[in-house]
């Protein structure tokens, strides 16, 4: 299965990461225990192996990374 987006962002109301993978009008929410301070690469690297557990095909997703400071 392909998603259409995956969007990491930063919730403060849980102080975690949040993940959301976009299929059509679905949207899959899971979070992510990294450090608010986590770098770029780190935040791919989760988002996508998030992507993998949920069943999906990493191929061609582009990742966008928002409220990321660092």
């Amino acid at each position: 299965m392909q998603a259409d987006s995956l969007e990491v962002s930063w919730f403060p109301g849980k102080s975690k990461w949040l993940v959301r993978i976009a299929v059509g009008e679905e949207v899959i929410r899971r979070y992510c225990d990294l450090p608010q301070d986590a770098s770029e690469k780190d935040l791919r690297a989760a988002a996508l192996k998030t992507l993998k557990d949920e069943g999906f095909e990493p191929d061609g997703v582009t990742i966008s990374i928002q409220g990321h400071a660092a």
